[in-house]
């Protein structure tokens, strides 16, 4: 009688070789399965010339300053951000920098010389002011800046006057100034959505302050400026919000991540977390900090900083309103370059200088007003296709790898060209241009482009 194994020791090397194959053919697939998730998925670009979405959303231009110094800070640097073209420039410490608020005989009083001075500056750029109410006065508090107040009422007094004096038509008149209550109140001052320190009581104070004003242009107030998108605090803030008829233009927090799938599930959760509520349907979303690290990192000196940004602002198009990105200037340290978040160095070791990040921001301003549709996007490559009103086409492609180590050929596919004899230009970040001469019978034309690790470049397509 025949053992298995003298079963097995007959087969023929045919059948072998069939029982391997079976293996191969069962088994590869699974594996390369697992081998693509794990190291992402390589791009295919494709421009459609007649896919128009409608006007370029730019988030990014809209930018923030930090309370590096008790003072005015920024007209150091008036024209270099005046050619950033920035819509808003967002300050905190407002209060307590400036000493705006102090005590007087029948109640408080406000003196705004040194805080208009900084927002005449910001005026001076182009851009309107962005306010962050921050932090406590000391003549309302009950201990240091980021005290909760002696009482919410006088809290909000100096919301009131705030708005009043810079939106009000009889003052400083300004249209479009946007208020933000507070400025990372679970981090400055250990604020909670409950309890005796709450940051819903300080929202409520101000909310109520800015359905008080008379004779004010347009403006915004909302908040909550957290450390990051937490569901404790934004989904509890909406609901706060809704449930007592409490003003409320927009939600607002900060991300620092090297990850800029981050910002894209911030941008959905929030956006989930305020659908069902009727009341907020115009609700709007605004990043009030972002860059790679929340500390002092030596990128922000230099190109990894840079292609940071141009990849995170195309992570944030169409899923944030307004992103800001920190900070216009670096404080004063030790050295001119110390990893401080700057775009630009202080005036401390001469003329300030601009880094990488700044020209990250022109280089994004140098797309067409009206965006086009992209398809093929991968897990590193991003893209950004524009047209202008002579009908060329500008394309920001960048390759953002925060290991700094994936590089890729890139196809390039562009459909639906109105033209077969076009010129097509690559402009490297902070690099050389290379031009082509193209003629074609075809309304489609390929191509393939390689990007090194952390790169970027820009192509103009001119009819």
């Amino acid at each position: 009688m025949a053992t298995k194994k003298d079963i097995t020791r007959g087969l023929t090397p045919l059948i072998v070789g069939l029982l391997i194959i079976i293996v191969v053919v069962v088994a590869v697939p699974s594996a390369l399965q697992l081998v693509g998730k794990a190291s992402g998925i390589t791009s295919n670009l494709v421009f459609n010339y007649e896919g128009v979405l409608g006007k370029m959303p730019q988030p990014w231009r809209n930018l923030g300053q930090g309370g590096e110094e008790p003072k005015e800070m920024l007209a150091p640097v008036v024209d270099a951000v005046k050619a950033l073209r920035p819509e808003y420039i967002r300050l905190d410490h407002i209060y307590d920098a400036f000493n705006v608020v102090s005590r007087a005989e029948g109640g408080l009083a406000f003196n705004w010389t040194g805080l208009d001075s900084a927002v005449d500056t910001i005026l001076a750029t182009g851009a309107k002011p962005f306010l962050s109410l921050s932090y406590m006065p000391a003549a309302i508090g009950v201990g240091d800046m980021i005290s909760a107040a002696k009482d919410w009422g006088e809290w909000g007094q100096v919301v009131q006057a705030t708005i009043e004096h810079y939106s009000g038509r009889s003052q400083k008149n300004i249209d479009g100034v946007i208020y933000e209550v507070w400025n990372e109140p679970d981090l400055f001052g250990g604020f909670k959505t409950y309890g005796d320190k709450n940051y819903l009581d300080m929202y409520n104070a101000s909310a109520r302050a800015a359905a008080r004003v008379r004779g004010t242009n347009l403006f915004e107030i909302g908040g909550p400026a957290t450390t990051g998108l937490y569901q404790n605090w934004l989904e509890r803030l909406i609901k706060y919000a809704d449930a007592n008829n409490l003003r409320m233009d927009f939600v607002s927090w900060h991300r620092y991540s090297y990850d800029l799938e981050q910002y894209e599930k911030d941008a959905k959760q929030a956006r989930k977390w305020a659908e069902n509520i009727p009341a907020l349907v115009n609700l709007k979303f605004y990043v009030t900090e972002w860059g790679h690290d929340s500390e002092i990192d030596k990128g922000y000196d230099g190109k990894f900083g840079a292609i940071h940004t141009l990849a995170g602002a195309r992570a944030m198009m169409g899923a944030i309103d307004r992103a800001f990105l920190f900070e216009v200037k670096d404080g004063p340290g030790v050295e001119k370059y110390w990893g401080r978040w700057g775009l630009l160095t202080h005036e401390k070791f001469g003329p300030p200088e601009k880094k990488p990040r700044y020209y990250a921001l022109q280089f994004l301003n140098g797309l067409g007003p009206y965006r086009l549709s992209v398809a093929g996007e991968g897990s590193w490559v991003k893209s950004i296709a524009s047209t202008d009103d002579s009908g060329n086409m500008k394309i920001m492609i960048v390759n953002y790898d925060s290991k700094g180590s994936h590089s890729e050929a890139v196809p390039m596919t562009f459909e639906n060209l109105p033209k077969g004899n076009f010129k097509i230009t690559r402009t490297d970040f902070m690099g050389s241009s290379r031009t082509l001469n193209v003629a074609t019978t075809s309304a489609t034309w390929k191509t393939s482009e390689f990007f090194s690790p952390n790169t970027a470049a820009m192509f103009t397509v001119e009819f």
